[in-house]
């Protein structure tokens, strides 16, 4: 695959001329992920109240396991996007989203007030049962807005994907604003949760001297902005080669021994700088490479089949979500 030439005529395109159908797209890629990141921003909260769970584990099994389920019923049975309209889908997933964000800091609520515990077996059932509920309306969401997207001119699926990476900057900045403004005890931990739900997770096992806590926080808000930057650099430029960015993601092998050397090797290494720049590359590359090729694969097929072809990335995207939840549960990281 030397590169890509693209068959559709870009001046039968319609124009975008106040560029509100981008701004559209990229609020709707936002909107997508906005509840997966709240969720997993607020583990310290779910932390706290079940101890004994490894909640970040299970909350990623659960949602990805979920999500990519949706999106294979939309790729097996093409009935499923015939029968039900685009905005039937887009309106339903949102709507699933809303409920079930709404379902955990009222059930604290009514559970306080009743002076119940949430530390039982139950309550984290619920909760689980709510991340499942969201990952659903993820893969609903996803797979109808990619795969419509996959008929469109390039930048709305550029719009889609930075989109969605804005949202883990927006929760970053949250989390850097709830984690010094309010302390670090229960009560401050549910408050910063409940702003969570109402307005990632890289490595739980990285210490720093200086920055202390606040080193997780700080690599998780550097891999969101990066990854945001490298999305929104395919608006400037797209690699005209999915041979090169396939070669491209599958160098990204090296961030595992180049992370375990600043994890296992000489002192010198086991600083901060050295994690940060990996940081840094890491989502950039993600975000770039994620993007290029999401843009390309749907307009190296013929038109009729774009829709398709979107949605089958999707999946692959989805189950490599998924590997990467189950690796994590099986402690091989």
């Amino acid at each position: 695959m030397k590169g890509l030439k693209n068959s559709r005529n870009p001046t039968s395109e319609p124009k975008d001329t106040y560029k509100i159908a981008y701004v559209l797209h990229f609020f709707l890629g936002a909107g997508n992920l906005l509840p997966w990141n709240a969720l997993i921003t607020a583990i310290d909260y779910f932390g706290y109240l079940y101890p004994n769970k490894h909640v970040e584990k299970v909350f990623s099994v659960a949602y990805m396991a979920s999500s990519l389920c949706i999106l294979g019923v939309l790729l097996s049975w093409d009935w499923c996007r015939k029968r039900l309209s685009f905005r039937l889908r887009m309106n339903l997933g949102f709507s699933m989203f809303v409920l079930s964000l709404m379902v955990t800091p009222i059930m604290h609520w009514i559970w306080h007030r009743n002076g119940l515990k949430m530390k039982s077996s139950m309550g984290f059932n619920l909760v689980v049962a709510t991340v499942v509920i969201c990952g659903l309306a993820d893969g609903l969401i996803a797979g109808s807005l990619i795969g419509t997207a996959g008929k469109l001119p390039r930048q709305y699926m550029q719009a889609i994907f930075a989109g969605t990476a804005s949202s883990g900057v927006l929760i970053s900045i949250l989390r850097i604003i709830t984690k010094a403004s309010l302390p670090q005890t229960p009560h401050g931990l549910k408050a910063s949760a409940n702003l969570y739900f109402l307005a990632r997770f890289l490595a739980e096992s990285i210490e720093s001297n200086l920055f202390k806590d606040w080193y997780p926080v700080m690599l998780i808000a550097i891999y969101n902005i990066s990854d945001f930057v490298g999305k929104s650099l395919t608006g400037i430029y797209v690699l005209e080669s999915i041979g090169k960015a396939t070669w491209g993601c599958i160098g990204r092998i090296l961030f595992y021994p180049m992370f375990s050397v600043c994890f296992r090797g000489p002192e010198w290494l086991r600083t901060e700088v050295p994690v940060v720049v990996l940081t840094l590359m890491l989502g950039l590359s993600n975000g770039y490479l994620t993007s290029v090729i999401m843009i390309l694969a749907p307009k190296a097929v013929p038109a009729p089949e774009a829709e398709i072809a979107a949605i089958v990335m999707v999946v692959f995207l989805g189950m490599g979500l998924v590997a990467g939840s189950l690796v994590g549960w099986f402690w091989i990281i």
